[in-house]
């Protein structure tokens, strides 16, 4: 190939632009010429529209910022089979013949792989560089170290200012189908609670867990102060299994329902029962905090760092994986493959799967939940401790730490 796009797709993240300039950087070595186009599917679908596009040069690309989160490709939600238009497999391909354009290098998660997969079966040769910071994907995506990171960051802050209140702190991050980027970051944080869509929250379990330790650490304080920390993942579902939906909203361009907001639900739940709680009367007074019909409850309180956590700059780790992931995909297409994800680079070695294997949805395991509720962690759920430890010895480990 002498012509190869590059295309990010879907939610904004960190590593992004290492996919970019490692794919940049590797269709130098095969004197190819690699092109940007822009906004993601939206910018494929309209690419036969383009009077030029820019070309990732050895200068132009020396000015992508590796470790800037984010993408100079830019993003858009589309999902092409969704376009009421019957020609737009055709319109597709007139606008890549345009350009001479032979392949795709295309990073996104789930929704943007199963549009790749769905290209790639009418004849448009591509590559998927898996990206999602929810870490749902089959293989390790770029985007999760970062995030975690920034999310474990803002989580441990917010602690000064739920011990400086006496509040119980809620704060929601991404995550709709699995709890990756909660449970994680929760771990990092020392968080209290950790709320993911694996496990329907027993509200009366959590309130249970947050108020004795909460009530412990003011009454151990030498100035009377404490707080708690849940994070909890934006698919938070209720002791039934339920999501929490808004339903007055329209779906997302790949049918998504809009979630309700669970770091309010969590709080407005909490709130009831410590503001119906006689315990909690006799604390406050016991504590010399009691004001009649002022403060007679400990406060909950939600934030969500939304869109923060996605921006910045990226982690190594990412930088590493996204340049391998971009740099793999340009390979793949030089040797006539399309269809496939890259999972990673081991000693020399690219490994890949097909993307209808890679974006089948991976959830957090009940045994690594198991493991930290022993640690003292509280899933919203009463802790099993029957269940045994196993162990085993191994010959050989894998490089990708999360998986």
């Amino acid at each position: 190939m002498k012509k190869i796009g590059i295309i990010t797709s879907g939610g904004d993240c960190g590593g992004l632009n290492a996919v970019v300039k490692g794919a940049a950087q590797m269709a130098k070595n095969f004197d190819a010429a690699c092109y940007v186009i822009p906004n993601g599917y939206a910018g494929l679908y309209n690419l036969v529209e383009f009077d030029q596009l820019v070309e990732l040069t050895l200068e132009r690309v020396d000015d992508v910022n590796s470790n800037a989160a984010g993408s100079e490709a830019g993003h858009s939600r589309v999902k092409i089979k969704n376009i009421d238009d019957p020609d737009k497999y055709e319109r597709i391909k007139e606008g890549l013949k345009k350009f001479g354009i032979e392949g795709l290098v295309i990073s996104g998660g789930d929704d943007s792989g199963s549009v790749m997969i769905d290209l790639s079966e009418n004849g448009i040769n591509c590559i998927h560089a898996p990206k999602t910071m929810d870490l749902d994907l089959q293989t390790y995506s770029v985007g999760f170290d970062s995030t975690v990171n920034r999310i474990a960051t803002f989580a441990e802050d917010i602690k000064t200012t739920g011990r400086t209140h006496n509040r119980i702190m809620v704060m929601e991050v991404f995550g709709r189908y699995a709890g990756h980027t909660a449970f994680r970051a929760g771990v990092a944080s020392d968080a209290d609670a950790i709320l993911i869509p694996e496990i329907p929250v027993d509200f009366d379990v959590l309130y249970g867990y947050a108020k004795q330790i909460f009530m412990n650490r003011v009454i151990n304080s030498d100035v009377n102060a404490g707080t708690y920390l849940i994070l909890v993942a934006e698919g938070l579902k209720n002791v039934n299994g339920e999501e929490l939906y808004d339903e007055a909203a329209p779906p997302d361009a790949f049918g998504h329902k809009r979630l309700a907001g669970a770091g309010k639900y969590v709080q407005n739940e909490l709130t009831k029962k410590f503001k119906n709680d006689p315990v909690i009367v006799d604390f406050m007074k016991t504590q010399k905090m009691y004001v009649k019909t002022l403060y007679e409850a400990p406060e909950v309180r939600s934030v969500a760092p939304g869109h923060l956590v996605r921006c910045g700059h990226s982690s190594v780790y990412d930088v590493n994986f996204g340049k391998e992931a971009g740099a793999s995909a340009v390979v793949l297409l030089q040797n006539g493959l399309s269809g496939y994800t890259i999972v990673d680079v081991q000693l020399g070695r690219i490994r890949y799967i097909a993307t209808k294997e890679a974006i089948k949805q991976r959830h957090v395991s009940k045994e690594m939940i198991n493991f930290y509720e022993r640690l003292g962690v509280c899933f919203g759920r009463k802790r099993d401790a029957s269940v045994d430890f196993k162990y085993s010895e191994v010959t050989s480990l894998p490089i990708n730490r999360f998986m």
